[in-house]
């Protein structure tokens, strides 16, 4: 166990070194000069030298990727130039936000898809399953930033039910969560159905139709309980992938995360904050997978002993 646990902490670590390579030459590409952005159009030759020489951009590119590697393993991503903060500070301030939305997504995404997707699989290639599968078609489909600008228009300029931008409540987290969670829940439905579908026919729930239990029962304890396991390792990773879809979600709403803080800081070339978030997002999604794996050797000993013999 512990070869395979030092497996896996070792492609984390090279994960998290790629990603933090690619932000870094990524944000460097951008066309345009953060100094010159910063200061305007209008700042003299020396102000904008003085603020390179401030920012480290005077400096070779190697030495600027050598002290920022070195300082990302500290957690000292330095400060931003646009909110005069350390930028893993404002990261972490705005953490909590993004997780909240990302959680409230989850959630809505499980309760709709799990009984969705038993009643496709209790009944094949009949219409339900049929209307399930377009619907989750259709879900998968639709463009995240129209879904947020039609339940903008409905739910806010028309009815006037629910608030269009900001965290000013909980009813402000609605409409953001519901667009994020749509693309997780037709694929949250799919694995429902083809988890049970697999499950379906087993002796255990054979058994219990013997039994004389209701189908309700059969379905919703017998064979969802040992469907769960496919199941919940896919969600667990689809959750370090809603925390990467929330850019565009809270660029729509408005809403004070961190998507929206990486957007704000791309348009105003602040390095640090954006390199914060990348690699702030990336360590949640390494972290996730990194937990999974651990779960796979825990309950399934043969993929340890596969890992091994590799």
């Amino acid at each position: 166990m512990a070869g395979y646990l030092a497996r896996r902490a070792g492609q984390a670590v090279i994960v998290l070194f790629g990603a933090a390579t690619i932000v870094f030459f990524a944000m460097r590409l951008i066309p345009g000069d953060p100094a010159l952005v910063l200061l305007g159009p209008d700042a003299g030759p020396a102000a904008l030298a003085e603020l390179r020489a401030q920012l480290g951009l005077d400096q070779p590119l190697i030495t600027q990727y050598g002290l920022f590697l070195s300082r990302a393993v500290t957690l000292d991503l330095g400060d931003s130039v646009r909110l005069h903060a350390p930028a893993a500070g404002l990261v972490f301030e705005h953490m909590g936000q993004t997780a909240v939305l990302a959680g409230v997504a989850m959630a809505i995404a499980i309760i709709v898809a799990v009984p969705l997707g038993m009643v496709a699989a209790t009944r094949p290639d009949g219409l339900a399953d049929r209307a399930v599968s377009v619907l989750s078609l259709i879900s998968q489909s639709l463009p995240t930033f129209w879904v947020g600008i039609m339940l903008t228009l409905v739910f806010s300029r028309i009815l006037h039910l629910l608030p269009s931008y900001g965290a000013a409540g909980p009813t402000s987290v609605i409409m953001p969560a519901i667009t994020l969670a749509l693309p997780l829940l037709s694929v949250a439905v799919r694995l429902v159905r083809s988890s049970l579908l697999d499950v379906l026919d087993e002796d255990y729930v054979m058994t219990a139709r013997a039994k004389g239990f209701g189908e309700v029962r059969v379905v919703g304890v017998h064979a969802l309980r040992n469907a769960l396991i496919p199941i919940s390792t896919v969600l667990a990773l689809e959750f370090g992938g809603l925390l990467g879809g929330a850019v565009i979600v809270e660029t729509v709403f408005a809403w004070p995360g961190v998507g929206r803080l990486m957007t704000d800081s791309i348009a105003a070339r602040d390095y640090a904050v954006v390199q914060a978030c990348v690699l702030l997002v990336a360590v949640v999604f390494v972290v996730i997978n990194f937990l999974v794996d651990i779960s796979y050797g825990i309950l399934d000993p043969r993929i340890r002993r596969g890992e091994a013999r590799r």
